[in-house]
């Protein structure tokens, strides 16, 4: 007698072996638009992996989802100030080196930077990194303070004699507190990273008082309006005044478009690819990990959204205008000058946060 079919495929794949088992996935989530457009479509094609991606836009968002658990997500992109916290919270894996072959393609300078916020790099891996300085428009700036304008110092922009005579042209900063008010405790002499209530009572007063002449405080306006000549300073990241420099090209427009690492110091963040502790699909996430670390499909990206990337093996794969360009590949004195952010006590956290919402109302 023929054994009825559909009772065996039943059985089959009530143990473990049925024909049309769900195909391999990995999930994957991400900042918007942070990933070369074929680079995943290129691991699915390699790999036979399906990669299912989300996206956020606030790193708040991202780490309120992964602390609450069960996201579902497998691979997270996570900035490294975030991590201690995540780390701390035993959401992330510690990474099995043997299965990432391409770990030591990886530059050492900046799994260095990294370390000050996983130690021994045992949870994340750089993916993406950058600084935070300042976007100017050469010709509006000197037109303004004069061909000696200190465009290489912070002094551009918190000195008030300098800053006031900007305010005409448009000055603006990112509307974020966990880099504008480090910038501001650096510029004083002050640790970046101060757990010293009484030292943000002097950022703020710095702050405040080239406050009036700041036009607005955004984290994405910047790069249209620096690029159409809106405003002539920001202080922002070096991609979103590489973007503006690319507009402002494409649109031949005449804006002279410059980025500067101050020499007093800037932030450095990284960005950085981890394993989930609850990963559905880890072996997956492992491969697209590794798969990220490839030189072709890293400098996919890093030509894509205007930002370096950790592998050191990828530079001569990046397109010229890129690699060559000192504010987005720094040159080795400016490394040495960058600071990392790291996460502050809530105690100090709260302090900081006043601060900034006194600064950026203005009250």
């Amino acid at each position: 007698m023929r054994p009825f079919r559909p009772l065996l495929l039943a059985m089959a794949c009530l143990y473990g072996a049925c024909a049309q088992a769900e195909p391999a996935t990995v999930h994957f989530y991400n900042w918007y638009d942070f990933i070369g457009p074929n680079v995943a479509k290129d691991f699915s094609r390699d790999t036979k992996i399906e990669v299912v991606a989300d996206t956020f836009d606030s790193g708040e968002v991202m780490t309120s989802k992964l602390l609450t658990g069960r996201s579902g997500y497998d691979v997270v992109v996570v900035t490294d100030s975030l991590l201690p916290n995540l780390i701390k919270a035993g959401v992330l894996t510690e990474l099995d080196r043997s299965q990432l072959p391409n770990w030591p393609r990886l530059d050492p300078t900046i799994l260095g930077k990294v370390q000050n916020n996983d130690p021994d790099n045992r949870h994340a891996v750089p993916y993406l990194w950058g600084t935070t300085g300042i976007g100017y428009d050469q010709d509006k700036v000197e037109a303004a303070l004069g061909k000696a304008a200190p465009v290489g110092s912070w002094d551009l922009v918190f000195k008030e004699e300098n800053v006031s005579k900007l305010a005409g042209c448009g000055v603006a900063m990112l509307d974020a507190p966990g880099e504008i008010v480090p910038i501001a405790l650096h510029y004083l002499g002050l640790p970046p990273n101060s757990k010293n209530p009484a030292d943000y009572q002097q950022a703020q007063e710095l702050l405040t008082k080239v406050r009036p002449h700041i036009r607005y405080f955004d984290s994405s306006k910047f790069i249209t309006d620096l690029s159409n000549g809106d405003i002539c300073v920001v202080v922002g990241w070096a991609g979103g005044v590489f973007e503006a420099q690319q507009n402002a090209a494409q649109a031949k427009n005449g804006r002279n478009i410059r980025y500067s690492i101050p020499r007093e110091g800037a932030p450095v963040w990284v960005e950085n690819l981890v394993l989930l502790k609850d990963a559905p699909h880890p072996q997956q996430g492992l491969a697209f990990i590794d798969y990220l670390m490839r030189p072709q499909a890293i400098a996919d990206t890093s030509n894509f959204v205007g930002y370096p990337n950790a592998n050191k093996d990828a530079l001569a794969l990046i397109e010229p205008q890129i690699r060559s360009n000192p504010g987005v590949y720094p040159p080795a004195a400016a490394m040495d000058s960058l600071f990392t952010l790291e996460p502050l006590p809530l105690k100090v956290e709260r302090v900081r946060t006043r601060v900034w919402n006194k600064v950026r109302t203005g009250t």
